[in-house]
């Protein structure tokens, strides 16, 4: 999927394709124009942000932890952003704050904290965070609760998680039910995501 910036919302590739066909070359969603360089984008962003909007937090935070868009890499203003992006509610903020606890970026390194903060990420339906979750406990041996992780995320449609319970299966780890189960469950959110214009937009190199 697509990010806009104008009004932080996402949009499909293939809806994306769709609406251009409409003749609609501005944001599916607000009629903005797209910004032609990183100042103006920043400017949108910056707008949002200034409206408290947690997702341009969350966003502004990542541009600033990679350093593009014109900023300087800046890890302590990144967790700063993400922290109030996570009180107003983004689970992405939570997720990114538990990445920089877990790695010890822009604060010192905890891995408790990154552990809860992942948890809270997952429990609001933030997938990747889910798996991370399923990793951590599958290194420290833990293999049912990893299964169980993974399981939640494949039925979200992260592939990452069915390939993770595919190779616990062909190693022995996982059952058969529980490796069709998660193929079920991963068949079933990719079929509710595809469209012919989203097959259109893969073709097209989206």
């Amino acid at each position: 999927s697509g990010f806009n910036t104008c009004c932080m919302k996402r949009i499909c590739y293939g809806c994306n394709v769709a609406a251009r066909k409409r003749g609609m070359h501005d944001c599916a969603f607000c009629r903005t124009p797209s910004p032609d360089n990183d100042a103006d984008e920043l400017v949108m962003v910056e707008a949002r942000v200034a409206k408290k909007d947690p997702v341009a937090m969350n966003f502004l935070g990542e541009q600033y932890y990679l350093g593009v868009l014109g900023l300087r890499k800046d890890m302590r203003k990144a967790f700063e952003l993400w922290q109030e992006a996570a009180g107003l509610g983004s689970n992405g903020a939570l997720y990114n704050l538990g990445y920089a606890y877990d790695h010890g970026y822009g604060i010192q390194q905890d891995k408790s904290k990154a552990y809860e903060l992942y948890t809270k990420a997952a429990m609001e339906g933030h997938v990747l965070a889910r798996h991370t979750l399923g990793f951590i406990e599958g290194h420290k041996g833990n293999c049912y609760r990893a299964l169980r992780h993974f399981l939640i995320s494949t039925k979200m449609g992260g592939r990452d998680s069915m390939e993770q319970i595919k190779g616990a299966f062909m190693g022995g780890v996982a059952t058969k039910e529980q490796y069709s189960r998660a193929l079920r469950g991963y068949q079933e959110a990719v079929e509710e995501m595809k469209s012919h214009d989203r097959d259109e937009a893969k073709r097209l190199g989206y």
